[in-house]
């Protein structure tokens, strides 16, 4: 029984540190920070987005300037469920990626639903991708009706930065 109960544990403490570095990538593509994506993929990963396929390396290199495009991003994860067999696993996690667009006939959000589906392995003790692959489920874009730019609230309310600005890099 003892045996059995920490095996469970294990299995437990690697399905969280899979959904570390899932929402640990989400965070390094909405803060742009190519530091925080690099420690994500294993060396020698490759990532395939439909319009870009190619290595993990060289997808950071891509999708850093294109975010910087955009006025913001936010990638929200949810429903991760994980296979794990040993080392190795696959994922499936659901997103919504919402995208300030910055237009000439004015502001636009796009927002992307799909999932990501990941194989992830634990080299030296650490897990991380080895393969994405992004599937799109569907996507709307519409003029942007943000009005947090203006009036009171644009200096009462702390706003998203990217790295290294954004507050979750600031030291307390």
């Amino acid at each position: 029984m003892e045996k059995e109960s920490i095996k469970r544990l294990e299995i437990t403490a690697d399905k969280l540190e899979i959904q570390d570095v899932i929402y640990k990538l989400a965070r390094g593509i909405d803060r742009c920070d190519e530091n925080l994506l690099t420690e994500c993929f294993h060396e020698g990963a490759t990532d395939d987005h439909g319009h870009f396929k190619g290595t993990a390396k060289e997808f950071i290199e891509w999708v850093i300037p294109l975010l910087k495009t955009m006025e913001a991003t936010q990638h929200c994860i949810c429903n991760i469920l994980i296979d794990l067999e040993g080392d190795k696993a696959k994922t499936e996690s659901y997103f919504l990626a919402f995208h300030r667009l910055n237009n000439e006939e004015g502001d636009s959000d796009m927002v992307a639903a799909g999932r990501y589906i990941d194989n992830l392995e634990k080299r030296d003790g650490l897990w991380a991708i080895t393969h994405r692959h992004a599937v799109y489920d569907w996507n709307r874009l519409d003029p942007s009706t943000d009005t947090w730019n203006e009036g009171p609230a644009k200096e009462q309310l702390d706003r998203g930065a990217r790295a290294p600005l954004d507050p979750i890099y600031q030291k307390s």
